[in-house]
Order: C-alpha cells, then sequence, then structure tokens
C-alpha cells in the first residue's frame, strides 16, 4: 500500500490583508506551504498534490519541481478541493492511504504527519483533534456517549451546545483511499456557507459503521495562519526549534531569544553567534567561526575560524580566519579569500580580496580584484563608473595603495607597487614601482592676517 498527500492551499486569506496568497508568506526562511511539504518529506509519500487557486501562479512560483498541483477553478470549499487533489493523483489503490492538510499549518511536525499515516488496516480515517481554550472558528468534533467520534460540525453550523465543545478538528486526515473517493461523491452543500465540506465525509463514514481513529496533539501545533499577528507567532516557535536544533549540535548562543536564523541557513557545531544576528536564504557558518553581535548576512558563505560582526553581507564569500567589521558591507559578488580582512567602514562589491589582502577602513572597493598580502590604505575608491559603464581595476599581490588614492578604472596596479597618499591613479603602474600624483603645495605667507583683516573691514562697514 502507499502513502498520498493532498495539501489544500487555494484559499484567499483575507485576514492576512496582503496582495500575497496566504500559503506564499515568508517564515523563519520558507514560506507557509513550504514548511508543510519540508514536514511531509520524510514521509517520502509515492505523490504529493498541492491544490492552488487564488493566485495560483504565485503560489505554483514557490512550490517545489516534485509537487503535483492541480487547481480549484471554484473555490466551492475543502471537500471540493479535495476531490480535484484526488483526481490528480496519477494513480491509487482503495487501499491506499491519502493525507489531507491545510497549506497555512507550518507547525506542523514530521512526527505528526507520520504518526496520522500509519492508519490501521481495518480504519478507514484518522483524523487529528485539540483541545482549545478558545475554540471559535474552528469545527467541534461530536462524540457519542461512549467517546467515539460520530461527526464533525463547522464553527458556523454549530449549535448553542456544540459551541462549547473544546475539541476542535484540526482538519489534518488520513484516509482510505477508496473510502475518501466514495465517500466525497454523497457531500452536500447544504450548509451556512453553501460549501463542499471535506468533514461532512467523517460523518458519512461514521454513518456507514466505519471505523475512525483520533490522534490527538497539542493546539500549537495545529494552528493555522489566517493573520499577521498570527504569522509572527508562527516565527517565534519555529525559530525556537531551529535554534534549538543548532544548539544540540553544538552551535553556541548567546541570547537564542535574539538569535534569528532561518531554517535553509547551515551552521557548523562550534560555530559562536552573538545577538542581533539574522543569517537568511543559503547562508552557511563554518565551525568556529564568530557571527554578531549585529550581523544581517543573505546567501553568503562564511568560513572557519572568521569574526564577522557589526556587518552586512549579501551573497558574499567569506573565506577561513578572514575579518569583516565592525560596519562592514559586502555586497553581492565580493569574496575575501583566506585570511583576509575588510574592515571598519569598508564597502565591497564585485569585488575579490586574495589571501591575506586587507582593506582595514573607510574604503569603497568595487569591481576589483586585490593581489594576495596586498594592503589598501584608508580612504581608497576604485572609481569604476563612468556615468555610463562600470569599469574593472587590478591590484597585483604585495601592494601597498596609500591613504585616500583615488583608483580610476580601468587601472592596473603591479605586484609589489606603492601609490603616494592623496593620489589619483588613472595610468597603470608597474611591477615594483612608486606612482605619486599630486599637484605642488603652494603656501601664502601671512594669509591668516590678511584674512582677519578684511574680516574686521567688512565688520566696520556693516
Amino acid at each position: 500500500m502507499s502513502v498520498h498527500v493532498i495539501v489544500l492551499a487555494a484559499g484567499q486569506g483575507k485576514r492576512m490583508m496582503s496582495d500575497l496568497p496566504k500559503v506564499a508568506h515568508l517564515v523563519a526562511g520558507r514560506t507557509l506551504i513550504g514548511w508543510v511539504l519540508e514536514a511531509v518529506r520524510p514521509l517520502q509519500p509515492a505523490s504529493t498534490v498541492v491544490v492552488i487557486g487564488h493566485g495560483a501562479d504565485r503560489v505554483r512560483s514557490v512550490l517545489p519541481q516534485d509537487v503535483v498541483v492541480a487547481v480549484q477553478e471554484e473555490q466551492l470549499g475543502t471537500g471540493d478541493g479535495t476531490q480535484v487533489g484526488l483526481d490528480a493523483i496519477p494513480s491509487f489503490d482503495p487501499a491506499d492511504t491519502v493525507v489531507v492538510l491545510y497549506g497555512d499549518m507550518p507547525l506542523l511536525t514530521s512526527g505528526l504527519i507520520a504518526d496520522l499515516a500509519d492508519l490501521s488496516s481495518d480504519a478507514a480515517a484518522r483524523i487529528v483533534t485539540a483541545e482549545f481554550s478558545d475554540p471559535s472558528g474552528y469545527g467541534r468534533v461530536v462524540r457519542d456517549v461512549e467517546g467515539q467520534v460520530v461527526g464533525i460540525v463547522e464553527d458556523g453550523d454549530c449549535t448553542t451546545e456544540q459551541l462549547l465543545i473544546a475539541e476542535i478538528n484540526a482538519g489534518v486526515y488520513a484516509f482510505r483511499a477508496g473510502a475518501l473517493a466514495e465517500s466525497l461523491q454523497d457531500v452536500s452543500n447544504d450548509n451556512v456557507q453553501g460549501e463542499y465540506y471535506l468533514t461532512d465525509v467523517v460523518g458519512i463514514l461514521v454513518g456507514k459503521g466505519d471505523r475512525l481513529e483520533v490522534v490527538k496533539t497539542s493546539a500549537q501545533e495545529v494552528i493555522g495562519i489566517n493573520s499577521q499577528d498570527q504569522l509572527s507567532e508562527a516565527r517565534k516557535t519555529l525559530q525556537q526549534r531551529t535554534n534549538q536544533r543548532l544548539m544540540e549540535s553544538g552551535v553556541w548562543m548567546l541570547d537564542p531569544d535574539r538569535t534569528y536564523v532561518d531554517d535553509t541557513v547551515h551552521v557548523e557545531p562550534g560555530a559562536r553567534i552573538y545577538p542581533g544576528v539574522y543569517l537568511e536564504g543559503s547562508t552557511s557558518v563554518a565551525a568556529d567561526a564568530r557571527i554578531g553581535p549585529d550581523v544581517f548576512a543573505v546567501d553568503s558563505s562564511i568560513g572557519r575560524g572568521s569574526t564577522v560582526w557589526y556587518s552586512v553581507l549579501r551573497s558574499a564569500e567569506v573565506g577561513e580566519d578572514c575579518e569583516v567589521g565592525p560596519y562592514a558591507s559586502l555586497r553581492p559578488g565580493s569574496v575575501l579569500e583566506d585570511g583576509a580582512k575588510a574592515g571598519t567602514f569598508v564597502e565591497t562589491k564585485n569585488a575579490t580580496l586574495g589571501e591575506g589582502a586587507k582593506a582595514s577602513h573607510l574604503a569603497y572597493l568595487g569591481d576589483v580584484t586585490v593581489g594576495a598580502r596586498s594592503n589598501i590604505g584608508a580612504g581608497t575608491i576604485t572609481c569604476n563608473y563612468d556615468g555610463h559603464e562600470k569599469h574593472s581595476t587590478e591590484i597585483g599581490e604585495d601592494v601597498f595603495i596609500g591613504s585616500a588614492t583615488m583608483l580610476v578604472a580601468p587601472v592596473k596596479i603591479g605586484d609589489n607597487a606603492v601609490t603616494g597618499a592623496g593620489s589619483v591613479i588613472t595610468e597603470d603602474v608597474s611591477e615594483g614601482a612608486l606612482a605619486v600624483e599630486r599637484s605642488e603645495q603652494i603656501e601664502i605667507p601671512g594669509y591668516a592676517d590678511r584674512r582677519e583683516a578684511r574680516k574686521t573691514a567688512t565688520e566696520s562697514k556693516d
């Protein structure tokens, strides 16, 4: 027997107050539906179908390639959406298991889904329930006097007595495929919303005498996200899980509550993370690296033993034993090879600093390669843009660039060359040469006295 998964993700999510479809909202590094699909992955289902509707193209764009996408043209309810998903499964046996989930439940765990899918051979369905202190808005689980589930009633259709039930239906199910397909044909839209409810399948199965199983879990795990504040609360829980996992693996964190690491980020054991750190996207941090305080890094790599603090990295590569910051900005295309330094108020873009090269402070390095062990003096700028095009600068190995040097690209500085402080270099510099470009210094004796005299004369006229 095989397991198939249907994820319902066709809703608009009006309470999000956003043009972005609800399930496409990002939280802790993944979209809402991305978290659900990640929790499903260890189950290794024979097929995974995502049913989309509102904002179909935008939702489709955030889905992985290995899922089947089905479009619910009209949002006629969860029963209709499940039928659309069932129709999209390439093939299934009536004895197979079909797991049905919602795409806006990022706190679902792989453990719960695996438990749900472990449907007994004599059961027609397994449902997940939870006790809520405030069950408003959720379907209530109705049991008979013996405690057996006999139905699920949506919030809008509940009687006064049923509204007092605290046990809610989480909207997470496992069905025997044949029983689901047959029961969906009997679902009616005779209700307040005029929709086809998947929950009605439970009552239909009970009415046929089929056996149902129940998995009870915590309220937290099955919360659906319907608003921005709920999205924020989910982020806290997901971040706690990620940080806990990292610390259990050997990552040191001074203050996990002030450390923000996407689930997609890779951090090796032995790395040290200080407060105010945001690691996003495909960022990786090697062992013995020190990150923070106050670092934002997205899609960047930081090598073993490197220190990055009070800085911003975007699509940058930092090698081993490097130093970045404080207050450095490494823009896309920046590469620091082993032992290199981009120090205080240094900005780089499409720049490679060779092994041991240093720009310790106050420099802009754009569209440049800097050779090994070269030193870039304070106030140096690569003048790479002429108003129309970007041009490159090449700096050789063991070069000393004097403070406040303007390197007007395109220009090449040979190995072991030196530029004098305050120079504007517009021509290539030969290997081992000193290049100095300065106007002759002029001194005007007595200038201060004459300036004061002019000032006094002007004031007396006033």
